[in-house]
């Protein structure tokens, strides 16, 4: 495992100019935002079903 792996992620990420973008740009960066929120939710249940796992482990 890389140590840079367990380095929290500090930088917030350049917010994007939507001034310049058309309707159809903007609705295809609302789906992707969508999808990344989604895989966030998704990784955020995987670390809940692994912390739920090592504490019923450890309460026997």
């Amino acid at each position: 495992m890389d140590t840079d792996e367990l380095d929290p992620i500090k930088k917030k990420p350049q917010k994007k100019d939507l001034s310049r973008m058309s309707v159809g740009d903007l609705k295809d960066y609302i789906d992707e935002l969508k999808a990344e929120i989604a895989r966030a939710e998704s990784e955020i249940a995987k670390k809940g079903k692994a912390k739920q796992g090592a504490e019923g482990f450890f309460k026997s």
